[in-house]
Parts: structure tokens; sequence; C-alpha cells
């Protein structure tokens, strides 16, 4: 059921546009197609249980935190993966308050969560996902964000609170972000050992 804020416009005056459109009738009709394909009840429920783990890249740092504690010889990788996480999501949410484009609010889409703000590009929980994937695939050497990202991206716009070019940018900020974060990694690594890291 769409949330009074999400099917009335008139209900956030303060949102106005600055970037980009408010709302895409290409984009609203491929979240209905979405919706129509896969929103079923077990989707919809695994896609809530997603988003309150990635709200604020909380369980991101979790699991960044509780590798740092387990793992003591890779602790400084295990706390990069926290911090890529949060600096992801600070860097979206200060891109969001930029851009300040509403939410879907079209009335075919089904919003099927709340959200802490009514600001939609880009998503934060596919830009810390996004960079919380890289990190720990480098970590563990293994194909995690093919493995995360996807499920993330997607499940925000079977909640109905994306559109698909929310997500893509959102993933883009978050791999650049993890980029950055690995690029400080080498730096580091470099300054101490007086040579370039393989």
């Amino acid at each position: 059921m769409s949330s009074p804020a999400a099917s009335d416009p008139a209900a956030a005056p303060h949102l106005r546009v600055v970037a980009g459109p408010a709302s895409s009738p290409a984009e609203v009709k491929i979240i209905n197609a979405v919706q129509g394909a896969i929103g079923t009840p077990a989707v919809i429920k695994a896609a809530r249980g997603m988003s309150h783990f990635g709200e604020h890249a909380l369980g991101w740092m979790a699991v960044g935190a509780a590798g740092a504690l387990v793992d003591k010889s890779r602790r400084r990788q295990w706390a990069g993966v926290a911090v890529g996480a949060f600096g992801a999501h600070a860097a979206s949410v200060i891109i969001k308050r930029v851009v300040r484009r509403p939410r879907p609010n079209d009335p075919s889409v089904q919003v099927n969560v709340s959200t802490p703000s009514k600001l939609s590009f880009p998503s934060s929980h596919a830009t810390s996902t996004t960079a919380a994937a890289v990190l720990l695939g480098k970590l563990t050497g293994l194909p995690l964000p093919a493995v995360l990202v996807p499920p993330m991206l997607l499940s925000r716009v079977v909640l109905g609170v994306h559109y698909p070019s929310d997500v893509l940018a959102g993933s883009a900020l978050g791999a650049a972000s993890a980029a950055a974060v690995l690029a400080a990694e080498k730096r580091f690594t470099s300054d101490r050992t007086g040579k370039n890291p393989r």
C-alpha cells in the first residue's frame, strides 16, 4: 500500500526537482513490469529484509566490524569494508540532497516499505551494497559483487522506492567509492613497505 507522501506529491511540497525528472514514464513501466513479474509476498518480504539490513549501511558496517574482530591479521582490510560502505552511503546522501529527485509517486507503483527520506537519486542501498561487495570480494577472493549487488538493486525496484536509474547510478557510485578505498589501502601498504604491492 502506498504511503500518502508517495501517492500525493502535494504532501511533500518542499521536494522540488533540481536535476533530473520527477518521474519517468518509461521507468515507471519498468517498475510496473518488475512488480508484476516477481512482486510476490515472499519476494517482498525478502526485499524488506534486505532493506532493513542495508539501511544507513549499518548491516555492512556490522559485517566489517565482525570481520575485524575475528580475522585479526586482516583487521585493517575488514575495517576498510565498514569505512567504505559508510563513506559510499554518505556520498549518496550528499548527492540526494543536491539532486532532490522525489521517489516514485505514480499511482500504479506499489510502495512496499517505509523510507527515511523522500529523496530517490541515487539509491543509498545500491551505493553502500556495491561498495561493500567490491571490498569484500577483494578481501575474500569470492565473486561477491555478482552475488550481492543484483538482488539489492532489484529489491529497491520491487519495493517501489526507486527508479531503475537510481539503483544503477548508486551502484556506479558504490564501485567508485570502493575503488577509492582500495587505492588508499594500496598507497598505505606502499608507504609502509617502501614498495608497491602486487
